[in-house]
């Protein structure tokens, strides 16, 4: 009996399953991707030689799920990016500069991935509806409209929510241009 394991794969996915469901749907933008997304996280648990070394199995399985939801949008380029252009004295700077650099440059991918952390941990300070419309129109390429029309929103509503998001978000993204521009 002293040997038996802390935490069972069947018990973890039992106590952990709904509560993890529902942080990787508020992220997403549909239902099917969080349960791809949930299906990962326990694939990467049933993949861990050891179970039983994972001192805090909510932390960890979060964790797994947010870098999980992190890497399905790397993996979509997003082709109106554009709203998250910068101006200065100097002008106009388009965060596509990044996004579109050499990708074989080893600088132009990490910038790219600081990009990203950083969009992220904007789009997680904004407010849940305006973070919704951002991420459905600019990630999954849902036009306003589609988007007034699943939620049940007025069009202006929908407009100008993602007005607030993408002002929040340049203003936000600003320090990262800066530095972006001075290193």
């Amino acid at each position: 009996m002293a040997d038996q394991p802390k935490h069972s794969i069947v018990k973890t996915i039992t106590d952990y399953g709904k509560g993890l469901f529902s942080f990787i749907r508020g992220r997403v933008g549909t239902e099917e991707d969080a349960e791809d997304i949930l299906q990962d996280v326990w694939y990467q648990l049933s993949n861990v030689i050891d179970v039983d070394k994972i001192e805090h199995m909510s932390g960890w399985l979060f964790r797994v799920a947010k870098n999980k939801i992190i890497d399905k949008y790397r993996k979509k380029t997003p082709d109106s990016i554009d709203d998250l252009e910068y101006e200065d004295e100097e002008g106009a700077f388009n965060f596509n500069d990044i996004l579109l650099a050499d990708d074989d440059d080893p600088e132009s991918i990490y910038l790219k991935e600081l990009f990203w952390q950083e969009l992220f941990i904007a789009l997680d300070e904004l407010p849940e509806a305006q973070r919704k419309v951002f991420v459905w129109n600019e990630l999954e390429d849902k036009t306003l409209q589609q988007i007034a029309d699943e939620t049940g929103e007025n069009l202006k509503t929908t407009i100008s929510r993602k007005g607030y998001a993408v002002k929040y978000l340049r203003m936000r993204l600003e320090t990262f241009y800066n530095d972006f521009l001075n290193s």
